[in-house]
């Protein structure tokens, strides 16, 4: 019975191992995406199985805050502290009154760069920047509206302490026609080019000027006390800081003036010229943000250093520098970089020599160096 069984037990062997020899093979269904997906997020959650050693991070954070704080009394007994004062309206009417009537009149004639800026101040187009048709500034339109005339003229001299002699000017040149207006403006702009100072007044020649002599003379009162300055900042919420009003009328001064302007003068100074990658540069010549160097190096090569329509150049190719290092994971070739540079390699040796020696050696291979 036992060789019975035997030779039964042989023949059904054999019998299968013949029909495994001749079956068809069994096809292999390969992982879907989602399923590689939830497989990779699982992975992730997993906890982590690689090296650990202890850290102290209340410890090197006191020591980080300890190290800084030293560092920062001892440099700024060294170097004292780069802070200048501000500068204010006040300061420019003082040292310059017959500049300062000169812009003041460009404001009220509505010839200075603010006026004739274009978007988002007003609808001119002197500043207007496009490329091939193409103006960001166009699109987005006038958000924040100046009337130079009113902002920096009228409404400050309306909001004052009037006299009954300013109040009479102010009603007088309101209720003029326009080329009334346009009359006595330009025989002031005229008498200005010959105008000199006597005792810390503006002495102009005979002429027909109208009210706008006595607008532009209390309007330099004004200036010279500080009061210009407290009426042009907007008081739009408990702290104030804007300042866009006073940035503007002091800046009109510099493309009309240049190095001899107040604040020509005040930008060479403190090096903050365009020329001088003054986007960036703090006052005097203390270094700047760094995060604003690659922004500011455009403007000091061609064609955006002498381009009308820089700042937007500068713009659509920072904008585009953008874009490619938000998407270098998703871009083939610029993504493989590391792969074909392996530099991180060089800087996390250790993890990978560690990660190496943990690997288990099979029968017949080579260990990975872990380079």
């Amino acid at each position: 019975m036992l060789a019975v069984y035997r030779l039964a037990q042989c023949r059904i062997t054999a019998r299968g191992a013949s029909l495994a020899k001749h079956a068809a093979p069994i096809a292999t269904v390969s992982p879907s995406r989602r399923s590689i997906r939830r497989q990779r997020r699982a992975a992730d959650a997993a906890p982590w199985t690689g090296p650990v050693r202890r850290y102290d991070i209340v410890k090197e954070a006191t020591i980080a805050f300890v190290v800084v704080a030293v560092l920062t009394a001892v440099l700024a007994v060294m170097f004292s502290s780069p802070d200048v004062p501000p500068v204010t309206i006040k300061a420019w009417a003082s040292a310059q009154p017959i500049r300062f009537t000169k812009i003041a009149l460009s404001e009220l004639e509505g010839t200075s760069d603010s006026a004739t800026y274009g978007p988002p101040y007003n609808h001119a187009s002197g500043s207007v920047q496009s490329f091939r048709s193409i103006s960001i500034q166009r699109a987005l339109g006038v958000a924040y509206p100046i009337n130079t005339a009113k902002a920096f003229v009228l409404q400050p001299l309306e909001s004052s302490d009037q006299d009954p002699g300013l109040a009479k000017a102010i009603r007088e040149y309101k209720t003029a026609s326009s080329a009334q207006r346009l009359r006595w403006e330009k025989d002031y702009g005229t008498a200005l080019a010959r105008a000199r100072m006597v005792s810390q007044h503006i002495v102009l020649p005979r002429g027909r000027y109208g009210p706008v002599a006595r607008m532009l003379s209390s309007l330099l009162s004004m200036a010279r006390a500080g009061g210009l300055d407290a009426q042009l900042i907007t008081h739009s919420a408990f702290y104030t800081t804007n300042y866009t009003k006073p940035i503007l009328f002091m800046g009109d001064s510099w493309k009309a003036q240049h190095a001899r302007s107040y604040w020509g003068h005040v930008v060479s100074a403190q090096h903050l010229k365009g020329s001088q990658w003054g986007v960036m540069n703090e006052t005097g010549s203390w270094p700047g943000q760094p995060w604003l160097w690659l922004y500011t190096m455009w403007y000091q090569v061609p064609p955006m250093n002498h381009s009308s329509n820089g700042d937007l150049m500068v713009v659509m190719i920072m904008t585009i520098c953008t874009l490619a290092l938000l998407f270098v994971p998703f871009i083939p070739g610029l993504r493989d970089i590391p792969r074909w540079i392996p530099l991180h390699r060089k800087i996390w040796r250790d993890y990978y020599r560690i990660m190496a020696e943990r690997q288990p050696v099979i029968p017949g291979s080579q260990p990975s160096s872990g380079g």
